[in-house]
């Protein structure tokens, strides 16, 4: 597996964010920085669970879609949907029209309302390692798919009820909202924080 690799610019990135603009602009601005609040984590969770088995892309470049489906991802709001909701959500071809994973989306929202101001974020973030104690990986072979924090996460978060979330989803959820920093160790987005 190789390292980082120069875009157009001359700039070493993670080779995965040069494939596409739309990578690239997520790589740069988005991936690996952190994500708080728990609506915003919220949102996060139900992408990274309607990607699942799909290419990350796929659901990028249908995440505006996914937004205005989903009330822009405010628990609150999602918690309040209806049959009626469910329905027209299956019918929406802006999103991933998967029934299971737009029931577990609905069903998060209704457990996530019942919680206190800031536990999501709280509860997430608690599974964050320590930074000094992971290397930069060098290549795309040295980031893992799943690690004990995210076995942990993962079972944590069925325990309180959150579904289709398993150790693989729980580390891409990681990933994507910073509490791991896998930009590897060349990348100019760990080394310029871009």
């Amino acid at each position: 597996m190789s390292g980082a690799v120069p875009a157009a610019d001359g700039r070493p990135r993670c080779p995965w964010g040069l494939s596409t603009e739309d990578y690239l602009a997520y790589h740069d601005t988005e991936w690996g920085r952190p994500v708080h609040g728990d609506d915003a984590l919220f949102e996060r969770l139900c992408l990274e669970a309607f990607q699942s088995g799909l290419s990350w892309l796929t659901i990028l470049r249908r995440r505006e879609g996914f937004r205005s489906a989903f009330a822009g991802f405010k628990i609150s709001a999602v918690a309040e949907f209806t049959d009626a909701d469910k329905e027209r959500l299956l019918a929406d071809a802006g999103i991933i029209r998967n029934r299971a994973k737009i029931d577990a989306t609905l069903a998060n929202a209704e457990v996530l309302a019942g919680w206190g101001e800031g536990e999501l974020d709280a509860l997430i973030w608690s599974h964050a390692p320590d930074p000094a104690t992971r290397p930069a990986p060098r290549t795309l072979a040295d980031v893992p798919a799943i690690t004990p924090e995210s076995a942990a996460l993962a079972k944590d978060l069925k325990k309180r009820s959150i579904r289709f979330v398993g150790p693989t989803t729980a580390y891409a959820l990681m990933q994507a909202c910073g509490l791991v920093d896998d930009h590897l160790a060349d990348c100019v987005a760990r080394r310029e924080g871009l």
